[in-house]
């Protein structure tokens, strides 16, 4: 009696050790590419800062023509979003200035507002950084119109 032979089966697939060797130049390849990338999102938000510094300042001065001054240390940037409390300035307030609330800057902390400003200015407009402490440096530095 013969037997019938069963034709094997050629199995595809890759060995473990190939998969490791893919997984290692993965990994090269991320260390390599990965902090140049990380460095760009950090400049980025730096750039997101000192726009949206420039947009409130521009909705500030547009306050300061219509109301006759800048909002109050007291008043801060809530004065862009809510009429103030003094009824003369209510009646020349045609805001908000703002289409949407004031935005936190791209770390996540509130603008600072204070008045006066620095070299003559009325007021003051900044973030405090990556760090969220005053002074630094790189993408710790306080970015914006800074206070005396």
């Amino acid at each position: 009696m013969q037997s019938a032979s069963v034709p094997r089966r050629e199995q595809s697939g890759f060995t473990l050790l190939e998969m490791l060797v893919v997984l290692v130049l993965i990994g090269l390849i991320a260390s390599l590419v990965g902090p140049r990338l990380f460095s760009r999102v950090d400049s980025s938000k730096v750039q997101v800062a000192e726009t949206q510094v420039r947009l409130l300042r521009g909705a500030i001065e547009t306050y300061r023509l219509e109301v006759g001054r800048v909002p109050s240390a007291e008043e801060g940037l809530a004065a862009l979003s809510s009429p103030p409390a003094d009824e003369r300035a209510r009646a020349r307030w045609r805001g908000p200035y703002l289409d949407e609330a004031v935005p936190a800057d791209p770390w996540g902390n509130p603008y600072r507002y204070s008045v006066p400003g620095r070299d003559g200015m009325p007021f003051a407009i900044y973030s405090l950084g990556a760090d969220g402490e005053p002074g630094g440096e790189g993408n710790d530095a306080d970015i914006g119109f800074l206070p005396p």
